[in-house]
């Protein structure tokens, strides 16, 4: 007869239940366990206080100084500068880049090839940041116990965790963005004939094509977090993860992304396809024994 291994107290692990299926989940529980973590969140500013100033910095502060020097003062250096880069895009880029002047043009390409591509890395850096000490890091501080030892399943805490790292990554993208929007709007609107973005395209990757992408994501930090020995480690392993994706977000400073129209859409299809996939992998990583740290390989 098996036994439960012992934990750092001397208590036995609760043995794992069978797994729920969809339909038979405690969403309330799920929301309970988001909801305690993003309280964590709240009350540490010195978690929220670099996420703002992330998010000003590169939503405000940059697109402000790049966009007014090459529209309003008309700097000759920066816009010879920027129209150089231009030629780098490949045709289908180019011909979507409106504007009758050079400074018009330029702001254009800067404003929605070169610099939009940090709406998708910001909200993965603070959400994998979250994501890689979830797990390990209840362990570390020894509250793993008391989850261990909740009535939630696993999969409920692997849900709930994964929502309280999801959601303040994507809502500082949406507020950031909806900011960058309206500071490109204003300074390079009046050169292009009115407001226009997000354009078509903008608008499908960051409702369409972000959500799956930073799912999937975290679904793999989540399972490194869970097998990890201290957050560091989940950190590091976090930051290889999140390279490719970085890739793909900066692939649209080329055009390479939306090559085409209908480019987002067919892969905002894979990536929610994989995402599911990914997540229902990724709700196997978490165990009572793992967050109680007795787990082989924890």
């Amino acid at each position: 007869m098996s036994h439960a291994p012992p934990t750092a107290t001397g208590a036995a692990a609760p043995a794992d239940p069978p797994h729920p299926g969809w339909r038979s989940l405690n969403w309330g529980r799920v929301r309970i366990v988001a909801r305690s973590d993003m309280r964590q969140l709240l009350e540490d500013k010195g978690f929220w206080m670099p996420m703002v100033l992330l998010g000003a910095i590169f939503f405000l502060f940059i697109p402000t100084v790049l966009l007014v020097s090459i529209t309003s003062i008309g700097d000759v250096e920066v816009v010879s500068q920027m129209s150089e880069t231009l030629k780098v895009l490949p045709p289908s880029a180019q011909a979507q880049i409106e504007g009758q002047s050079d400074q018009g043009r330029t702001a254009y390409a800067l404003a929605v090839f070169l610099l939009a591509p940090v709406a998708i890395v910001v909200p993965l850096t603070i959400s994998t940041a979250i994501g890689a000490s979830t797990i390990v890091g209840e362990r570390e501080r020894g509250t793993g116990e008391f989850l261990a030892h909740s009535p939630a399943h696993e999969r409920e805490i692997y849900l709930g965790k994964l929502l309280a790292s999801l959601l303040p990554g994507y809502a500082t993208t949406i507020v950031g963005f909806g900011i960058y929007s309206i500071v490109v709007n204003l300074f390079v609107g009046p050169e292009v004939g009115g407001w226009f973005f997000p354009t078509t395209n903008w608008w499908v990757l960051m409702l369409w094509v972000v959500p799956p992408f930073l799912a999937l994501t975290l679904s793999i930090v989540l399972r490194l977090s869970a097998r990890v020995k201290s957050t560091a480690a989940a950190q590091q392993a976090a930051g290889l993860v999140t390279l490719p994706m970085i890739g793909i977000a900066y692939s649209q400073s080329t055009g390479a992304l939306f090559g085409a129209q209908a480019a987002g859409l067919y892969l905002g299809a894979i990536a929610w396809v994989v995402a599911g996939f990914g997540l229902a992998r990724g709700m196997r990583a978490v165990s009572r024994s793992r967050l109680l740290g007795v787990a082989d390989g924890v």
